[in-house]
């Protein structure tokens, strides 16, 4: 189970993260509370142990910029946040030649009843391009997509997404926290979770208690 720690803006945060056993730590360039600079991922990313995934989550479409910041702040992979853009998917591929990992999120309207159908066709045309494999759904409520604390339908998502990620590396985001994060991976069985504000004290703060269940608790469900 690849678990990564979102939304962190701070050297101890992330370094606690990754020594508890987290996969990656993400860093958020989009617009958010938890928003980051170029200046400080860098000062945070040189000093983490270099099997630890940094990865830069963002919401514009300029694939130079994007490539730009995850070169220059030390990133092993970026996150498309913005909604799935073909053309840019395509570009940033070309631009980062396998270099720098791609994740590409999927956002999942809260409460509307066509999300499924529309999830699971979004996936087979990412997978069909043959650029990334990594596909994170998130929970959309309203005009924010992340960072909300609230989970999408996973008993819909069930139904669709295993006929639908064939060969994807799914991952799980949106509303997890430490005391439902085993039911979620018991329900999808995804390749991974994410988390942010489901183990804070504060945006942008982890709480070390939350953070440490959640990471024990996704280990545990994942090998019962």
């Amino acid at each position: 189970m690849w678990v990564k720690i979102c939304g962190n803006t701070n050297l101890e945060d992330a370094a606690l993260a990754v020594e508890l056993g987290a996969d990656a730590v993400g860093f958020v360039f989009a617009a958010s509370p938890r928003r980051v600079t170029l200046e400080q991922v860098a000062a945070i990313t040189r000093h983490l142990p270099a099997g630890a995934e940094r990865v830069g989550v963002f919401d514009d479409h300029d694939p130079e910029s994007i490539a730009g910041v995850a070169l220059a702040a030390g990133l092993t992979a970026v996150q498309l946040h913005g909604g799935f853009d073909e053309e840019l998917l395509q570009r940033l591929g070309r631009r980062l030649a396998g270099g720098i990992r791609i994740i590409q999120t999927l956002h999942w309207p809260v409460g509307q009843e066509s999300a499924a159908a529309w999830i699971g066709g979004q996936v087979e045309r990412i997978l069909g391009l043959g650029i990334t494999g990594r596909v994170l759904i998130d929970s959309k409520v309203g005009a924010a997509g992340g960072g909300t604390g609230v989970a999408f339908d996973w008993t819909a998502a069930r139904e669709v997404l295993p006929s639908a990620t064939n060969g994807v590396q799914l991952i799980l985001a949106g509303g997890l926290r430490p005391d439902n994060v085993s039911q979620a991976i018991g329900q999808l069985r995804p390749w991974g979770v994410d988390v942010s504000s489901g183990v804070e004290a504060a945006p942008g703060r982890k709480d070390p208690e939350r953070l440490r269940h959640f990471i024990e608790n996704a280990r545990a469900a994942a090998n019962p």
